[in-house]
């Protein structure tokens, strides 16, 4: 099982980014019948849940993102999504992906002020 993240990068403050997350398609069952997250670890914090999406498309978010970031899926492609808009310095951290136990590797976002 392989979880693969991409997307991060280098962005003003105000900007976005579209992470996403391919799972493997020996995953592909997991992905469609069990929830998906997304968490974040920022330089000396633990880390922490952003967004979680269930297997019915039923979705939560950390209150620090609630109405800026989305996550989504897309079942055909086995890819999970997770839109940042209007983002902070605060929102600078690694972001992972994550579902049936498994992590992707991580990808670096970083907002500049």
């Amino acid at each position: 099982v392989q979880l693969q993240a991409c997307g991060g990068g280098l962005v003003h403050a105000g900007g976005s980014l579209r992470l996403s997350c391919v799972v493997s398609e020996n995953a592909k069952i997991f992905f469609q019948f069990e929830a998906m997250n997304w968490y974040r670890q920022a330089p000396g914090n633990d880390r922490e849940l952003v967004a979680t999406i269930s297997n019915r498309g039923v979705t939560d978010y950390a209150d620090s993102v609630k109405g800026r970031f989305t996550i989504s899926k897309d079942v055909v492609k086995n890819t999970l999504f997770l839109q940042m808009n209007s983002l902070k310095p605060e929102d600078t951290a690694v972001y992972y992906c994550n579902g049936h136990g498994h992590w992707g590797q991580g990808t670096l976002v970083t907002v500049s002020s």
